[in-house]
């Protein structure tokens, strides 16, 4: 959405996005997709970057509705991955210069492996059994954590 709108201009700004989140608001792939072409019409008449832009990411920014419908607010959410991001800053900051890049990498890992290790247990972001759905392996275990 943020880069859509960099392509409009700063007064149409609300309309652009008003019209961008009726392809959002529909129930199946197919008719977000027709929604898109419908949308991708109206703005390449006013706006000819926003609607090749629109030809190029179409691909890209529906593919999250190739999963099942429940794992959409997931898989389009950024939350996660900010609230990594504010923690690697936290500690970055407290411990203020790094000596060595092995020592920046150390630390990213080490919260990574901690990430992982808290989302795989206690804050499950998708259910195992909603995940079998979509992969390969029905049999969907979650790995042992040493207690």
């Amino acid at each position: 959405m943020r880069n859509a709108l960099a392509h409009a201009p700063a007064k149409q700004r609300t309309a652009v996005a008003a019209m961008l989140k009726t392809i959002f608001a529909q129930e199946t792939k197919a008719e977000a997709e027709a929604q898109w072409e419908v949308v991708a019409d109206a703005l390449r008449e006013k706006q000819e970057k926003l609607g090749v832009f629109m030809d190029a990411s179409r691909d890209d920014v529906l593919a999250y509705m190739d999963f099942p419908r429940e794992h959409w607010t997931q898989i389009a959410s950024t939350n996660p991955i900010e609230r990594v991001n504010r923690e690697i800053k936290r500690r970055a900051d407290v411990i203020g210069i790094f000596p060595i890049d092995e020592a920046i990498v150390r630390l990213v890992g080490a919260l990574m492996l901690e990430t992982n290790d808290e989302w795989t247990v206690a804050r499950r972001y998708m259910s195992p059994e909603s995940l079998a759905r979509v992969t390969d392996n029905a049999d969907v275990r979650l790995p042992t954590v040493a207690t």
